[in-house]
Protein backbone atom coordinates (compact mmCIF):
# COMPACT_ATOMS: atom_id res chain seq x y z
CA UNK A 1 0.00 0.00 0.00
CA UNK A 2 1.14 3.47 -0.98
CA UNK A 3 1.22 6.14 1.72
CA UNK A 4 2.45 10.05 0.84
CA UNK A 5 3.76 11.37 3.66
CA UNK A 6 3.10 15.28 4.06
CA UNK A 7 6.11 17.02 6.47
CA UNK A 8 8.10 20.05 6.23
CA UNK A 9 10.95 18.68 8.76
CA UNK A 10 13.33 16.43 6.91
CA UNK A 11 14.70 14.15 9.95
CA UNK A 12 11.04 13.34 10.90
CA UNK A 13 10.21 12.70 7.41
CA UNK A 14 13.08 10.35 7.04
CA UNK A 15 12.47 9.04 10.12
CA UNK A 16 7.95 8.11 9.45
CA UNK A 17 9.19 6.97 6.31
CA UNK A 18 11.68 4.47 7.82
CA UNK A 19 9.54 2.77 10.29
CA UNK A 20 6.70 2.32 8.12
CA UNK A 21 8.92 1.18 5.29
CA UNK A 22 9.92 -1.40 7.53
CA UNK A 23 6.55 -2.31 8.58
CA UNK A 24 5.70 -3.15 4.95
CA UNK A 25 4.50 0.09 3.21
CA UNK A 26 6.01 2.33 0.24
CA UNK A 27 5.84 5.37 1.61
CA UNK A 28 5.99 8.70 -0.68
CA UNK A 29 7.50 12.01 0.79
CA UNK A 30 6.88 16.19 0.17
CA UNK A 31 7.86 18.88 2.23
CA UNK A 32 5.37 21.34 1.42
CA UNK A 33 1.49 21.82 1.27
CA UNK A 34 1.61 22.44 -2.38
CA UNK A 35 3.71 19.93 -3.50
CA UNK A 36 1.73 17.17 -1.32
CA UNK A 37 -2.18 18.30 -2.91
CA UNK A 38 0.19 17.90 -6.46
CA UNK A 39 1.77 14.12 -5.06
CA UNK A 40 -2.25 13.19 -4.01
CA UNK A 41 -4.16 14.55 -7.32
CA UNK A 42 -1.31 12.90 -9.74
CA UNK A 43 -0.21 9.72 -7.66
CA UNK A 44 -3.66 8.77 -6.05
CA UNK A 45 -1.93 7.32 -2.83
CA UNK A 46 -3.92 4.57 -0.82
CA UNK A 47 -3.38 7.19 2.20
CA UNK A 48 -2.26 10.26 3.31
CA UNK A 49 -0.31 11.28 6.46
CA UNK A 50 -0.30 15.08 7.05
CA UNK A 51 1.52 17.61 9.07
CA UNK A 52 -0.83 20.92 10.13
CA UNK A 53 2.13 23.34 9.71
CA UNK A 54 3.66 23.19 6.41
CA UNK A 55 4.99 25.88 3.83
CA UNK A 56 2.68 27.19 0.99
CA UNK A 57 -0.48 25.26 1.94
CA UNK A 58 -1.49 23.86 5.91
CA UNK A 59 -2.58 21.02 6.14
CA UNK A 60 -6.32 21.99 6.79
CA UNK A 61 -6.16 23.70 3.33
CA UNK A 62 -4.93 20.41 1.64
CA UNK A 63 -7.33 18.49 3.22
CA UNK A 64 -9.61 21.29 1.99
CA UNK A 65 -8.98 20.81 -1.73
CA UNK A 66 -8.17 17.49 -1.84
CA UNK A 67 -12.06 17.02 -0.70
CA UNK A 68 -13.43 19.23 -3.24
CA UNK A 69 -10.92 17.89 -6.17
CA UNK A 70 -11.54 14.16 -5.73
CA UNK A 71 -14.92 12.49 -6.10
CA UNK A 72 -13.40 9.32 -4.05
CA UNK A 73 -10.27 10.74 -1.94
CA UNK A 74 -7.67 8.85 0.43
CA UNK A 75 -8.05 8.50 3.72
CA UNK A 76 -6.47 11.61 5.37
CA UNK A 77 -4.95 11.60 8.49
CA UNK A 78 -3.37 14.60 10.47
CA UNK A 79 0.23 13.58 11.90
CA UNK A 80 1.25 17.06 14.03
CA UNK A 81 2.81 18.38 17.16
CA UNK A 82 -0.46 20.67 17.52
CA UNK A 83 -2.05 18.80 20.54
CA UNK A 84 -5.22 21.46 21.31
CA UNK A 85 -8.47 20.91 21.17
CA UNK A 86 -9.12 23.49 18.65
CA UNK A 87 -7.04 22.14 16.35
CA UNK A 88 -7.90 18.41 16.55
CA UNK A 89 -11.40 19.09 16.35
CA UNK A 90 -11.15 21.76 13.17
CA UNK A 91 -8.85 18.76 11.52
CA UNK A 92 -12.14 16.18 12.32
CA UNK A 93 -14.23 18.90 10.92
CA UNK A 94 -13.03 19.21 7.91
CA UNK A 95 -13.28 15.93 7.30
CA UNK A 96 -10.19 14.71 8.08
CA UNK A 97 -10.14 10.09 8.81
CA UNK A 98 -7.92 10.66 12.03
CA UNK A 99 -5.57 12.93 14.20
CA UNK A 100 -2.32 11.48 15.22
CA UNK A 101 0.12 13.87 17.60
CA UNK A 102 3.74 13.75 17.94
CA UNK A 103 5.49 12.59 19.62
CA UNK A 104 4.41 9.12 17.51
CA UNK A 105 3.61 5.91 18.81
CA UNK A 106 4.43 3.91 15.69
CA UNK A 107 2.96 0.99 16.99
CA UNK A 108 -0.30 2.97 17.61
CA UNK A 109 -0.04 4.74 14.12
CA UNK A 110 0.49 1.37 12.49
CA UNK A 111 -2.34 -0.09 13.90
CA UNK A 112 -4.64 3.29 12.57
CA UNK A 113 -3.49 2.71 8.79
CA UNK A 114 -3.95 -1.11 8.43
CA UNK A 115 -7.76 -0.04 10.07
CA UNK A 116 -8.13 2.54 7.44
CA UNK A 117 -5.95 0.90 4.77
CA UNK A 118 -8.47 -2.26 5.23
CA UNK A 119 -11.83 -0.16 5.09
CA UNK A 120 -10.58 1.12 1.87
CA UNK A 121 -9.68 -2.26 0.45
CA UNK A 122 -13.69 -3.32 1.55
CA UNK A 123 -14.99 -0.41 0.36
CA UNK A 124 -13.26 0.61 -2.91
CA UNK A 125 -16.08 2.15 -4.34
CA UNK A 126 -19.43 2.51 -1.96
CA UNK A 127 -21.27 4.69 -3.56
CA UNK A 128 -22.24 3.70 -6.74
CA UNK A 129 -25.09 3.25 -7.38
CA UNK A 130 -26.20 5.23 -4.52
CA UNK A 131 -29.79 6.26 -4.07
CA UNK A 132 -30.77 8.67 -1.86
CA UNK A 133 -34.44 9.81 -0.71
CA UNK A 134 -35.76 13.03 -1.65
CA UNK A 135 -35.25 14.24 2.47
CA UNK A 136 -31.44 13.38 2.31
CA UNK A 137 -30.81 15.16 -1.03
CA UNK A 138 -32.76 18.24 0.01
CA UNK A 139 -30.94 18.09 3.54
CA UNK A 140 -27.53 17.60 1.79
CA UNK A 141 -28.07 20.78 -0.58
CA UNK A 142 -28.43 22.86 1.87
CA UNK A 143 -25.66 21.44 4.41
CA UNK A 144 -23.76 21.94 0.93
CA UNK A 145 -24.97 25.92 0.85
CA UNK A 146 -23.10 25.95 4.40
CA UNK A 147 -26.22 25.65 6.83
CA UNK A 148 -26.59 24.13 9.89
CA UNK A 149 -28.53 21.16 10.87
CA UNK A 150 -30.70 24.55 12.90
CA UNK A 151 -31.08 26.51 9.95
CA UNK A 152 -32.13 23.63 7.89
CA UNK A 153 -34.56 22.47 10.09
CA UNK A 154 -35.94 26.32 10.18
CA UNK A 155 -36.24 26.18 6.26
CA UNK A 156 -37.54 22.73 5.52
CA UNK A 157 -40.28 22.67 8.89
CA UNK A 158 -38.10 20.00 10.50
CA UNK A 159 -36.78 19.42 13.49
CA UNK A 160 -32.84 19.57 14.18
CA UNK A 161 -32.76 15.58 15.34
CA UNK A 162 -34.62 14.88 11.75
CA UNK A 163 -32.23 16.84 9.61
CA UNK A 164 -29.33 15.29 11.18
CA UNK A 165 -30.86 11.87 10.69
CA UNK A 166 -31.42 12.26 7.41
CA UNK A 167 -27.99 13.86 7.03
CA UNK A 168 -26.31 10.63 8.92
CA UNK A 169 -28.36 8.41 6.46
CA UNK A 170 -26.87 9.90 3.81
CA UNK A 171 -23.59 9.76 5.05
CA UNK A 172 -24.21 5.95 5.43
CA UNK A 173 -25.53 5.58 2.03
CA UNK A 174 -22.43 7.23 0.69
CA UNK A 175 -20.25 5.62 2.34
CA UNK A 176 -18.08 8.60 4.13
CA UNK A 177 -17.34 10.09 7.55
CA UNK A 178 -18.38 13.41 7.85
CA UNK A 179 -21.56 15.83 6.42
CA UNK A 180 -18.76 17.70 4.19
CA UNK A 181 -17.63 14.48 2.66
CA UNK A 182 -21.29 13.56 2.16
CA UNK A 183 -22.20 16.72 0.33
CA UNK A 184 -19.35 17.18 -1.64
CA UNK A 185 -19.72 12.97 -2.78
CA UNK A 186 -23.09 13.80 -3.16
CA UNK A 187 -22.53 16.42 -5.74
CA UNK A 188 -19.35 14.53 -7.25
CA UNK A 189 -22.22 11.64 -8.49
CA UNK A 190 -24.85 14.31 -9.25
CA UNK A 191 -27.31 13.45 -6.52
CA UNK A 192 -27.65 17.16 -5.73
CA UNK A 193 -27.08 20.26 -7.57
CA UNK A 194 -23.81 22.47 -6.83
Amino acid sequence: MKILCIEDDHEMADLISEELQDRGFTVLLTHDGQAGLEAIERGRPDLVLCDIGLPMLSGFEVLEKVLVALSNPPPFIFLTALTDRESELCGRRLGADDYVTKPIDFDVLYEILRARLGRTRENTNPSVGVELAEREREVLTWSARGKTSSEIALILGLSKRTVDFHIDNARTKLGVATRIEAAIRATSLGLIAP
